[in-house]
């Protein structure tokens, strides 16, 4: 059997006790397992931040790889405990909507995971359950045999920029460890519109501007400001070797806005 990689999201953070746990448990339950950390450092319950950042990184993982999401993982019947394949990889969490973000086109399969807990306490449902089903599905299990047929994924509709005539609306929806500011403005629907068009990229009321794309952050002197479509194939702001949302004074939610003219 090959080397299975799993990889764990999480709000855990770094200083407690629960990363290591769901490790340890993998490594007694899939002693070949090669884990990978994606990110502990969520915002707690940020399910929109977490779906940005497993969207992202997933598709830089061979097929077959199973995703383990631990944000807001208490099951309901609402948010049941669910395993889906979707972009010829598995991803094993709550349905608390992220699913749905993830993913542009339908997921090839999704089960109702219908394994029990070993444990009496209340559930640590990543290490209790997901790990359960990461195992089966490493053995080689087909989905059906871990669960129920799952219909219909719950829906959470992700802010898509608003275009009209001469003007594109959108928001701040990321900022990473270097203050880099992710827009949910992507380069076609930038492209479309601009057909070389001088624009203002506004930001703070528009009070404040840039008026070009560049390449590279080295494309503008240390401490200036830019704009550039980063490998997410969204609109970045960012600051050449300095922190964009704090000397911009940008924030998560900001509306962004690119006025077209000629």
């Amino acid at each position: 059997m090959n080397r299975k990689i799993i990889t764990l999201t999480s709000d855990w953070g770094i200083k407690s006790h629960y990363v290591g746990a769901v490790k340890g448990v993998i490594l007694s339950e899939i002693p070949d397992a090669q884990i990978i950390d994606i990110s502990h450092q969520i915002n707690p319950f940020d399910i929109m931040q977490a779906s940005f950042v497993l969207k992202n990184a997933s598709k830089s993982f061979p097929p077959e790889t199973i995703h383990l999401l631990g944000i807001n993982t208490e099951a309901s019947i609402e948010n049941p405990h669910i395993a889906v394949k979707a972009i010829n990889q598995y991803f094993i969490g709550a349905d608390n909507g992220i699913f749905s973000l993830l993913f542009e086109e339908p997921v090839e399969d999704a089960v109702e995971l219908n394994l029990t807990q070993d444990s009496d306490y209340f559930t640590f449902s990543t290490r209790d359950v997901f790990v359960k089903a990461a195992k089966m599905i490493a053995s080689g299990e087909n989905l059906k045999n871990i669960g129920i047929k799952y219909e219909k994924l719950n829906q959470l509709i992700a802010f898509k920029p608003v275009v009209y005539d001469s003007k594109i609306i959108g928001k701040v929806i990321y900022i990473d460890d270097y203050e880099n500011v992710y827009t949910n403005i992507d380069d076609s629907t930038f492209r479309e519109k601009a057909k070389n068009k001088k624009f203002n990229i506004g930001y703070r009321s528009n009070k404040e501007n840039i008026k070009n794309i560049v390449s590279s952050y080295s494309d503008v002197l240390p401490g200036e400001k830019l704009a550039l479509f980063s490998s997410t194939g969204l609109l970045q702001i960012a600051v050449n070797k300095g922190n964009a949302a704090s000397l911009l004074g940008i924030r998560t939610e900001d509306t962004i806005t690119i006025d077209f003219y000629e």
